[in-house]
Formats: structure tokens, C-alpha cells, sequence
């Protein structure tokens, strides 16, 4: 899961830059580069496939020279994870790094080619270098180019920006993706984390959303989307703390859902191939691709939150897929002694960990049965991923607060891009809907950075919400999954109660919980189901509930005057509609807690791995 490092010195910056980078290897990893200015101001580099034993080898038969550099570990997304699809991407004379997706990259690559640029690979990140490279001959400078080329990318990205002949200068920008500064003695550096910068400095500057910088010997600038100026003092952070540290965030928690945009853009980035419009499955430890159209039956098994993931993907998987499926608690599963066919079943576990010992335990009943086993994880090196017969990955970095986010939103990326590879695979998608729901993943980032946007006013929505002894959330269809999600969330850090329900079981027993001391969240977007879900809104308003719909502007208008509150999240495809209403559900829970004062990470009885049944 790419890592970022920038160095403007006064040492050799190449063994700097490696240094930085093995600090960055949790993450995650399969290839890794590092560019350097020489003391003429050429810029030159190295990269290679694999892990950074690799590249050192490659330093060490051909050294780079110079004092100043940028450096990055690629996980392999739009490409094969080759030397030349490794970063630092050049064009012009400007060298570029880069974390996250560019939405818009193949609208910007056919301009850039009809200009008469020649790409040399498929990655959306090159774009971002021949793009500046571009506005520099127009005759804008350096600083002038990366803002005009800021206004044009699509999606959410970190960057670090190296220029020849200017050794006096680094810019980095930030969208979604975290990237902070370090400021050093007479130095400045750029790192996607402060575990990267802890070598350097203990003095980090945090980039807030949308914000970019320019760096020189002598300090930094930041701007805001506007270019307007931003003053902002450094903090001091511990270096042999600086895993663990939460930056300018209260919580881990509230910090990886605001990383949400970068893991999931990892995780899109590892599955979609944007050039040509569709979804890349990795092969099985036998080396073999799943034969979907022999796949009659699909078993999901998980715990908790994992669990609500696969309660998605069985629309999924059904709707577009035409699998029938079967979800299950992992906790269950195996006491119901499930009648599992010879032939045709595949069984499909979810695991941020790894480790949960129900779901582990779940999966070798099915292996003994004779079925193909699947894991989704978020650690490849764990027991499930281990034992699996497939690794479906999924690349949200460590997650330290105990209630699950960005791993659940993750694991529906990955659920989801396996779901379209499955229609796709048995016929049942058309190319051109294969196009559209991977398109469609390819904006998830961008718009979860819009959606964080609403923390402010979810925060003030919190007061109230954190008075109620208990709490209903209410969705249909595939969006009933996340109202229990929702409630889970609530519940877990909160501690109030929460209930979540399908809308249209309302009126089979949980409408007498309705008073106007019970707020009751409708996740309710404009969608093939929206009237029938306005019915119950209508109904639980009639009983003065205190209603929360958290819809699109349309669907919020015809809701009119019968919602107290109102949340507005962006218009988006259906298909990926629940990963993008994940987010407020889990602002609004975090901010009631905080406002509960419980404690967000840590809450009481819970652990964040179940490791025992």
C-alpha cells in the first residue's frame, strides 16, 4: 500500500530515501523506485520489482548522486507490478510519486497523446508527470504548473513532485490520501506518514484535505484548493511512536475513517484495471483463475462487521452475478451442520485480521467438505490468508481502532469488484455494464472525500443523538445491511442501544418502538426502492420519530419536511451506493460517542481480534 518520501538536503539523499522506505514496508508492497537530482540538476533513478533488497542492488551496481530526492513503494494497481510500472514516474524533466487513484486519467492521457506525449505505461500516475511537464512548456512555472494540473485531476491522490535543475525545491499536494511535511535543519521533507519522516525530524507539519505545498532549503508554503495561504505550525511527534500516531486526529478511529479514500483507493487500484474497463482477479495458490461459470453456489461466512460486508455482496453477487447466496455467521455456521454441495460450492471468508477464530474454524469445516475456500483479508501474512485456497486482498493498512472502518469499506471494494468479475465471467454482465460498475468503483474515492466533508454538520447532529437511550436505523435492500451496520457502530462505542431493521418490517413489530424520543436513521439514497422507503419515513414521522434520512439532494427533496435532519451525500451509481452511505454512519457514531465521552478506540468488553471461539 504505497508509501511516499521527499528530501531536500544537505547528505546523500539515496541511502536517506531507502531508510525512509523500509519504515514504510508494513504497508505493504511490490515494487519500489527512488529519483534523484545530480549535482548538475539531472534527474535520474532507479526501481525495481519485488521487495527493496532489490532496489539496494540496483543502487549498489549503479549509485544515484545528489542530495535531493523522492522515493516510494508501489502496490501494484493500474499494472503489473514491473520495474516500469514502478514509481518515480518522469516526463519533462518532472519526476512524480504518487498514492490513490486518478479518476480522470484516461480524458487526460488522450489530450496529453494528441499533444504528441508517448506514454511508457498504463499507470494513471504517469499522466500526473507528463501533465505538469506540459505546463511548464506553456510557460508556467514550476509552482503555476502543479496548480493548473491540480484543478484538473479527478479522484483522491498524495503526491510528491521533483523537477530538474531545481534542487531548491519539492512540491507535494494531498487529496484523500494523508502526506505531511517534516522540517529539519536547514532541511525539509515530504512523507506519507511521520513513521516515514521519524529518521529526519520530530517536527511534522499534518496537510489538511485538498491542501499542497512547496518546499525549499529554507521552509514550506501550503495552500488550500483556492491557493490561498495557509499558515500552520509544526507539531512534535516521538519517532519511535510515529506507527502509532494519530497526526492531527482525536482519535485512530476518526483518523482511519478519514483514510478512507486512500484505502479505498488502494483497494480498487489492486482489482479495476482503468484502461480497459474491468476487473483483474488474482489466481488461486495453484496458479489457477476460479472458474465462475462452474460456481453454482456461494457460502459467505464472517463475524461482525465483516459479517454486514457480506450481507451486501449477497445483492451483489446475486444481482449481478446470478450466484445463488447463502451468508452466514461464523459463529454459527458450523453448528447448523449446513448441507454444502459435492460440486460447484464456493466458500468465501472475511477476516480484517486474519485471525477470528470462529470464521478460521468456519473455513476449515469447508475445506474438510471438500469445498474451494476464498479469503478476503486485510493481512496477507495471517492464518486464514494462509490456509485459503485464494487471497482476495484487501489493502486498508492497520486499522487501531477497535470498531472496524476503513477495513469494512475495503472489504466491500473487494467484495464488490469480485461480484462484477463473477458477472462478468458467467455472462450475466454485458461489457459495457462490466464498463460502467467499474468506472463506477473507480469514483468511490473522490466521492467519500465529499461525503467527509459532512463532518461538521454530522457532528453537530451528534448532540442530539447522544441524549436517546436507543436508536433505530431502518434501509431496504442492499442498504439494509448498513443500517445494521450503523447500529453496530452506535452501539459498540456509544453504548446505546441500537436496533437495525429491513423498512418494510416496520410495521411487522419495531414500529411500536416509535416515540419522539427515539431518532430513527433512514440510509435511504434514490434508488429503485426510495418510494417504498419515503412510505416508512412517512409512517415513523406520523408517530413524531424523530427522523434522520441520510439520502441525495433529489432524494431529499421529495422526502420534504417530514425528516428533522437531513444529510446530502453526492449522487452516485446504485452498485456502489452502501460503501459511499458507510461514511456517515460511522461519522455519526464516532461523534456521539465522543460527545458520550466513552473511549472511541478501546470501548469496554470489546477486542479488536476475537482469537479464541
Amino acid at each position: 500500500m504505497c508509501g511516499i518520501i521527499g528530501i531536500l538536503g544537505n547528505e546523500p539523499a539515496a541511502p536517506r530515501l531507502v531508510e525512509a522506505l523500509r519504515r514504510l514496508e508494513y504497508r505493504g508492497y511490490d515494487s519500489a523506485g527512488i529519483a534523484t537530482l545530480d549535482e548538475a540538476g539531472r534527474l535520474d533513478r532507479r526501481r525495481a520489482p519485488g521487495k527493496l533488497k532489490n532496489l539496494e542492488s540496483e543502487l549498489d551496481k549503479t549509485p544515484l548522486a545528489g542530495v535531493q530526492g523522492i522515493g516510494h513503494t508501489r502496490w501494484a494497481t493500474h499494472g503489473s507490478p514491473t520495474m516500469g510500472n514502478a514509481h518515480p514516474h518522469v516526463s519533462g524533466g518532472v519526476a512524480v510519486v504518487h498514492n490513490g487513484i486518478i479518476e480522470n486519467f484516461r480524458e487526460l492521457r488522450l489530450s496529453l497523446e494528441a499533444q504528441g506525449h508517448v506514454f511508457e505505461t498504463e499507470t494513471d500516475s504517469e499522466t500526473i508527470a507528463h501533465l505538469v511537464s506540459a505546463n511548464l512548456k506553456s510557460g508556467l512555472s514550476e509552482t503555476e504548473a502543479v496548480k493548473a494540473t491540480l484543478a484538473r485531476l479527478e479522484g483522491a491522490f498524495a503526491l510528491a513532485i521533483l523537477f530538474e535543475n531545481r534542487p531548491d525545491l519539492l512540491i507535494g499536494a494531498r487529496r484523500g490520501s494523508p502526506l505531511a511535511i517534516g522540517v529539519g535543519e536547514e532541511e525539509m521533507y515530504l512523507g506519507s506518514d511521520a513513521l516515514a519522516l521519524a529518521p529526519f525530524t520530530s517536527r511534522v507539519v499534518y496537510l489538511e484535505e485538498s491542501e499542497w505545498c512547496v518546499l525549499t532549503l529554507s521552509g514550506y508554503t501550503i495552500y488550500n484548493e483556492q491557493g490561498d495561504k495557509i499558515e500552520r505550525d509544526p507539531v512534535l511527534v516521538q519517532g519511535a511512536g510515529a506507527t502509532m500516531e494519530k497526526g492531527n486526529y482525536r482519535h485512530f478511529m476518526q483518523k482511519e475513517i478519514f483514510e478512507q479514500p486512500d484505502s479505498i483507493s488502494r483497494t480498487v487500484g489492486a482489482y479495476v484495471n482503468p484502461l480497459r474497463r474491468n476487473i483483474d482477479l488474482p489466481e488461486d495458490k495453484q496458479g489457477e483463475p476460479i472458474d465462475w461459470a462452474k460456481i453454482t453456489s456461494l457460502y459467505m461466512v464472517a463475524c461482525g462487521t465483516a459479517h454486514y460486508a457480506t450481507r451486501v455482496a449477497e445483492y451483489w453477487f446475486e444481482q449481478v452475478a446470478g450466484i445463488p447466496v447463502k451468508t452466514d455467521i461464523a459463529s454459527e455456521f458450523r453448528y447448523r451442520e449446513p448441507a454444502l454441495p459435492k460440486e460447484g460450492g464456493l466458500a468465501l471468508f472475511v477476516s480484517q485480521s486474519g485471525e477470528t477464530a470462529d470464521t478460521l474454524a468456519a473455513m476449515r469445516f469447508c475445506k474438510a467438505q471438500g469445498l474451494k475456500t476464498a479469503a478476503v483479508v486485510n493481512v496477507p501474512t495471517s492464518t486464514i490468508a494462509r490456509e485459503a485456497d485464494l487471497v482476495l486482498p484487501t489493502l486498508a493498512g492497520p486499522e487501531i481502532g477497535v470498531a472496524s472502518t476503513k477495513a469494512f469499506t475495503a472489504q466491500l471494494v473487494a467484495l464488490a469488484c469480485v461480484a462484477v468479475a463473477a458477472g462478468s465471467a458467467r455472462g450475466v454482465l454485458s461489457r459495457d455494464e462490466e464498463k460502467r460498475l467499474s468506472e463506477a468503483l473507480n469514483e468511490v474515492p473522490g466521492l467519500v472525500v465529499e461525503a467527509l466533508k459532512l463532518d461538521e454538520a454530522i457532528e453537530t447532529l451528534a448532540h442530539d443523538i447522544s441524549k436517546a437511550r436507543d436508536v433505530i436505523y431502518l434501509g431496504r435492500g442492499v442498504h439494509y445491511p448498513i443500517a445494521l451496520e450503523g447500529a453496530l457502530k452506535l452501539k459498540e462505542i456509544s453504548y446505546i442501544h441500537a436496533e437495525g431493521y429491513a423498512s418494510g418490517e416496520l410495521k411487522h413489530g419495531p414500529i411500536a418502538l416509535i416515540d419522539e424520543e427515539t431518532p430513527v436513521v433512514f440510509v435511504a439514497p434514490k434508488d429503485a426502492l426510495y418510494e417504498k422507503s419515503l412510505s416508512n419515513l412517512q409512517e415513523v414521522a406520523a408517530r413524531h420519530g424523530q427522523v434522520i434520512l441520510i439520502s441525495d439532494e433529489v432524494g431529499l427533496v421529495e422526502a420534504g419536511e417530514a425528516p428533522a435532519h437531513k444529510i446530502a451525500l453526492p449522487e452516485c451509481d446504485p452498485f456502489i451506493a452502501p460503501i459511499l452511505y458507510s461514511v456517515p454512519i460511522q461519522l455519526l457514531a464516532y461523534h456521539v460517542a465522543v460527545d458520550k465521552g466513552t473511549d472511541v478506540d478501546q470501548p469496554r468488553n470489546l477486542a479488536k481480534s476475537v482469537t479464541v471461539e
